[in-house]
C-alpha cells in the first residue's frame, strides 16, 4: 500500500473490502439498472407526445407500429414493464447494499476488536476505553449508514449524468452543451467542497472519541463520583465536552448547508438554457416536440438530483472520517509478537529465570535494572518490597504484557520471546489484587479459563478455593449473576472466585499478586488455606505487602527501586537485619521506627 493510499480512506476501504468485490459489483449493477429504468418514463412521455402530435409519422411508426392507438397501447405496456423492472431492481439493490453493509460492518468490527486484543498493554495506557469504543461502535456504524444509502446515491448520480448526457447529445447536440455547461463546475465545486469538509468531520469524530471516553470513565467510576458528591461537577464536564462536540458539528454543518443553495444557482442556468434554446429549435422546426418534451423533463432529472449531492458528500465525508479512524486502528502494529515454540501440555516443570533483566516504560523511566532471579520448579517464591519497587512489573514481564529492554526471561530454559503467547499464558494462572469478573453467572466466571469444564469440576475448584459454601448461600447458587465487574459480591467473595478460576485451569505456574491485600482477616485465613493446597506440585509466585502471607515460602526476594537487595528464607532474612527485617518489625509491631 502506498503512502497516498494510507492517507486516503476510500482506497484503504476498497482494499479491505476486496473479498466482497463480487457482491459490490452485483449491488452496483442493480443500482445502475434501477436508475436506467427510473429514467425511462420521461422518454415514454416524450414518445407519447410525439404520437399525439405526429400520429402515423411518429418515432414509433418507424418500427412498424403505424396506428396511433396501437402505439399508445405499446407505450402503456412498456410503461408497465419499466415500472415493474424499476421496482424489482430497487428491491434488489436495497437488499444487496444493506446486506453488504451489515457484513462489512461485522467484518470490520470483528477484525478491529481482534486486533485490539492483540495489541500490547502499553497501547492501552495512552488511550481511553471510551475512545476505542467510539471506533468499534460509532465509527463502524457511520460507515454502515453510508453503505446503506450513500454508495447507491453516488452510483445513481453518475448513471444519471452519463445516461442523460448521452441522450441529449443524440437528440440535440446544439442544445445539449449549454444545458450541461454547469455540470463540470458543479462536479469541480463538489470535490473542492469535499476538501473543505474533510478536516471538519475529522474533528467531529475526534470529539466523539473524547466524549465517549469521558462517559465511559464516569460510568465506571460512578461509586467514586457519588461518594465525593461530585455529580454536579461531572455533569458540567460532560456538558463542556458535549458542547465542544456540538460546536465541531456546527462548523461542518455551516459549510455543508451552504452547498445546496450554491448548486441551485448553477442548476438554474442549465435549465434556462435548455428551456430557451430547445424551444427556439422547436419553433424553427429543427427539433421535434417529442424530443423537446423529453429534454425538458430530463434536464430536471439530471440537474435537480445534484442538489442532493451536498447531502451525499456530507454523508460520504462522515463515513470517510470514520473509515480513517478504523483503518488507523487496524494498521497499528502489534508490539508484542509471539514466537513459534509451543509448550508441551503436561510436560511443563515451571522453572523460571530472570537473567540480567532491565525494563523501562515508554517514558524512559527505569523500573527494573540488572535483575537476576531463579525460581526452581515446584517451589513457592515470594517477592516483597516497598511500593514502586517493581514487583507487579515482574509479573507483567513474565506474562509478556511487556518485553524486557535488556536481558531475558526463561521458562524451563526457553526464552519467553520464542514461545507462542497463548501457550505461555495458558501455563500461568494469575490471581490478581484487582479481580475482574465478567457480567454473567458465578459458574461462567469460574469456568472462564475452561468453558468446557463439567459441573463437578467447577464445584471442586470452588471447594478448593473455599468458595463453595458462600456460593450455595447466593440466591441462585452457581447460577447467580455477579453483575458488571462482580459488583454484587464482596471483595473476598470475588477474590475466592478468582482463585477457583485459576484452580480449574490447573496451571503449572501460579502467580498471586497481592491476592489477600484487600480482604478481612477471616477471609485472608480462608484464602491462605486454599492457596496452601493449590500451591502443592506447582511453581508459585507470591507478591505481597503482608509478610505474614509469605513466611512459608521456599525463597523470598526483596526488591527496592527495581533492584534485588536481599534473598533467602523468612528466618534468614529476619536474622540478617536488613530491609526485610525492618518491614517485618514494622508489620508485627516489634519496634516502632524512631527516625
Amino acid at each position: 500500500m502506498t503512502a497516498t493510499e494510507r492517507r486516503r480512506p476510500l482506497p484503504r476501504l476498497l482494499a479491505y473490502a476486496r473479498p466482497h468485490r463480487g457482491r459490490i459489483w452485483i449491488a452496483s449493477a442493480f443500482s445502475v439498472l434501477n436508475k436506467l429504468f427510473d429514467l425511462a418514463p420521461p422518454v415514454l412521455i416524450g414518445a407519447a407526445v410525439d404520437v399525439v402530435v405526429q400520429q402515423e409519422h411518429s418515432w414509433l411508426a418507424r418500427f412498424g407500429v403505424v396506428e396511433p392507438e396501437r402505439q399508445l397501447i405499446l407505450l402503456a405496456a412498456l410503461t408497465a414493464l419499466i415500472w415493474i423492472c424499476e421496482s424489482v431492481f430497487e428491491y434488489l439493490f436495497s437488499v444487496a447494499w444493506r446486506n453488504l453493509a451489515q457484513d462489512l460492518q461485522h467484518d470490520l468490527r470483528m477484525d478491529a476488536y481482534a486486533h485490539v486484543q492483540d495489541l500490547e498493554l502499553a497501547y492501552y495506557e495512552d488511550r481511553s476505553t471510551g475512545g476505542l469504543l467510539a471506533i468499534l461502535n460509532d465509527d463502524i456504524n457511520q460507515l454502515e449508514r453510508f453503505l446503506d444509502g450513500g454508495a447507491n446515491d453516488i452510483l445513481q448520480l453518475v448513471t444519471t449524468v452519463l445516461a442523460i448526457g448521452g441522450l441529449f447529445l443524440y437528440l440535440a447536440p446544439g442544445v445539449a452543451w449549454p444545458a450541461m455547461l454547469p455540470m463540470p463546475f458543479i462536479i469541480w465545486g463538489s470535490l473542492r467542497y469535499q476538501r473543505f469538509l474533510e478536516p471538519r468531520y475529522a474533528a467531529v469524530r475526534e470529539r466523539v472519541s473524547v466524549l465517549s471516553g469521558l462517559l465511559a470513565n464516569n460510568l465506571s467510576g460512578i461509586v467514586t463520583i457519588k461518594s465525593f458528591a461530585a455529580e454536579p461537577r461531572e455533569v458540567e464536564r460532560v456538558e463542556i465536552e458535549s458542547r465542544h462536540y456540538a460546536e465541531a458539528n456546527r462548523a461542518a454543518i455551516r459549510l455543508s448547508s451552504a452547498f445546496t443553495p450554491l448548486i441551485r444557482m448553477l442548476i438554474v442556468l442549465g435549465f434556462i438554457a435548455m428551456l430557451v434554446l430547445g424551444g427556439r429549435q422547436v419553433l424553427a422546426g429543427t427539433l421535434d416536440v417529442g424530443a423537446y418534451s423529453v429534454m425538458v423533463f430530463m434536464i430536471q432529472r439530471l440537474l435537480w438530483p445534484l442538489t442532493r449531492l451536498g447531502q451525499t458528500l456530507d454523508q460520504y465525508q462522515r463515513a470517510m472520517a470514520s473509515t480513517t479512524r478504523v483503518m488507523d486502528l487496524l494498521d497499528t502494529p502489534v508490539g508484542i509478537v509471539g514466537g513459534r515454540e509451543r509448550l508441551a501440555a503436561g510436560a511443563i516443570r515451571g522453572e523460571i529465570r530472570f537473567e540480567d533483566v532491565d525494563f523501562a516504560y515508554s517514558d524512559g523511566r527505569p523500573v527494573i535494572e540488572g535483575l537476576r532471579l531463579e525460581m526452581p520448579a515446584g517451589d513457592t517464591v515470594a517477592i516483597v518490597g516497598p511500593t514502586g519497587s517493581g514487583k507487579t512489573t515482574l509479573i507483567k514481564l513474565l506474562l509478556r504484557f511487556y518485553d524486557p529492554t535488556a536481558g531475558r526471561i526463561t521458562l524451563d530454559g526457553q526464552d519467553l520471546r520464542a514461545l507462542e503467547l497463548s501457550s505461555l499464558r495458558s501455563a500461568i494462572g494469575l490471581v490478581s489484587q484487582d479481580v475482574y469478573l465478567f457480567h454473567g453467572s458465578v459458574r461462567e466466571n469460574i469456568a472462564y479459563g475452561r468453558p468446557e469444564a463439567s459441573e463437578a469440576e467447577v464445584v471442586e475448584a470452588a471447594k478448593v478455593a473455599e468458595a463453595h459454601d458462600f456460593i450455595l448461600q447466593l440466591p441462585q447458587g452457581y447460577d447467580t449473576l455477579v453483575g458488571e465487574r462482580g459488583q454484587k459480591l464482596s471483595g473476598g467473595q470475588r477474590q475466592r472466585i478468582s482463585i477457583a478460576r485459576a484452580v480449574l485451569v490447573d496451571p503449572p505456574v501460579l502467580v498471586l499478586d497481592e491476592a489477600t491485600s484487600s480482604v478481612d482477616n477471616e477471609t485472608e485465613a480462608a484464602i491462605q488455606r486454599s492457596l496452601e493446597r493449590i500451591a502443592v506440585g506447582r511453581t508459585t509466585i507470591v507478591i505481597a505487602h503482608r509478610l505474614s502471607t509469605v513466611r512459608r515460602a521456599d525463597r523470598t526476594y526483596v526488591l527496592e527501586a527495581g533492584r534485588l537487595r536481599e534473598a533467602g528464607t523468612h528466618e534468614e532474612l529476619v536474622a540478617r537485619g536488613g530491609i526485610y527485617a525492618g518491614l517485618w518489625a514494622v508489620q508485627t509491631g516489634e519496634r516502632v521506627a524512631a527516625d
